[in-house]
């Protein structure tokens, strides 16, 4: 562990060489890891959990999709995959990485299984945050800890097996048995974070409820289809409104400010593209903080909670959300992206050969 500062103020990170497979060992040797829930999280931490070394058990429903796929995996009926109940009671630690709405659901038939000394773990604080709508209230007697990547299931696993690691938080919400900040960080790298820094259950829901409306997906998306629009409607063709749009951010300018930051991308960049980026960021700031602000308020008074709780609890929810999807994928910017991403040279190659 070490502290770091960033202008006046101080956090606490935890980095992979703090944690290494022996020191793991020695925290989760003795304990079974249950992880309810298969979708993206759920599949891409227990499969690098158990190439760690971990004992890692699957809980599901023993049917459907994530049942399927879990044997696919290689994941066991019976030795390593089990009903979520079974899964919950035989776990020492129960990863509880079902969906926000399943975790609600599902919080009644899970609480008569946390028994002393065991640890409850999410990768979200939603449960957790807004207790008063979910109704999880964890039993006095165990540990309750939060490791929760900074990115999709997808990417956690991808990174792992690349030998790289994703940035994930942690907190403590509840040390039972003096040992939960031990269990925490040993799986938060046993999951395959490349470095994890402090926070607390609330503040790591405010932060992720707004971001993934925010700039990871809804404002970015939003101004994407703002700026394919005025292009459109001034005679640009899609090929071009989506390359100058999307194309040109993710496979150009975004792999540079990720590299070494924006003031380097700025500098890398044409002089016209400079002092036009420079001259406009705060025109965008001013007209975009305002509705951030919105944003977080409608997020930490629990207004976003319950529209996710209430739109996941409808029967209809997946053919609603699979018809929304579809409205996406039929519009003329992301069939243009179909095509250009169909033309990038890699993709090409590969048609060819």
């Amino acid at each position: 562990m070490r502290q770091i500062t960033i202008g006046d103020t101080t956090e606490t990170v935890v980095e992979r060489a703090d944690y290494p497979p022996e020191r793991i060992k020695a925290i989760l040797g003795n304990e079974t890891v249950a992880i309810l829930g298969y979708g993206v999280q759920g599949r891409g931490q227990s499969l690098n959990m158990k190439d760690n070394g971990v004992n890692v058990i699957i809980g599901l429903r023993d049917s459907g999709r994530g049942w399927d796929l879990a044997q696919q995996d290689g994941w066991v009926p019976g030795k390593t995959l089990f009903s979520i109940d079974e899964a919950a009671q035989r776990g020492t630690i129960i990863q509880y990485l079902l969906s926000d709405a399943g975790q609600k659901e599902q919080w009644p038939k899970l609480k008569p299984f946390l028994t002393a000394g065991k640890a409850l773990y999410f990768s979200h604080g939603f449960s957790i945050a807004y207790q008063d709508q979910t109704g999880v209230v964890p039993p006095k007697d165990i540990d309750v800890i939060l490791v929760a990547p900074k990115g999709s299931g997808t990417t956690v696993r991808r990174l792992f097996l690349e030998g790289k690691g994703i940035n994930a938080s942690y907190a403590v919400f509840q040390d039972a048995t003096g040992r939960a900040l031990d269990r925490c960080l040993a799986c938060g790298i046993a999951i395959g974070s490349g470095y994890l820094f402090e926070t607390t259950f609330q503040k790591e829901v405010f932060s992720d409820l707004t971001g993934e409306r925010g700039v990871l997906m809804g404002a970015i998306y939003g101004l994407w289809l703002a700026q394919y629009e005025v292009l459109r409607e001034h005679g640009h063709s899609p090929s071009e409104a989506f390359n100058e749009t999307v194309e040109e951010a993710t496979q150009s300018l975004y792999p540079l400010i990720a590299e070494n930051g924006m003031d380097w991308m700025y500098a890398n960049c044409s002089t016209t593209a400079q002092r036009g980026a420079l001259d406009w960021f705060q025109k965008f700031r001013e007209a975009s903080k305002p509705v951030f602000e919105e944003l977080y308020q409608k997020v930490a008074g629990g207004d976003e909670t319950r529209r996710v709780l209430e739109a996941n609890s409808r029967k209809d929810y997946r053919a609603q959300l699979e018809k929304e999807l579809k409205a996406v994928a039929d519009s003329e910017m992301w069939k243009a992206g179909t095509v250009v991403r169909s033309l990038r040279p890699e993709r090409a190659a590969k048609s060819k050969g």
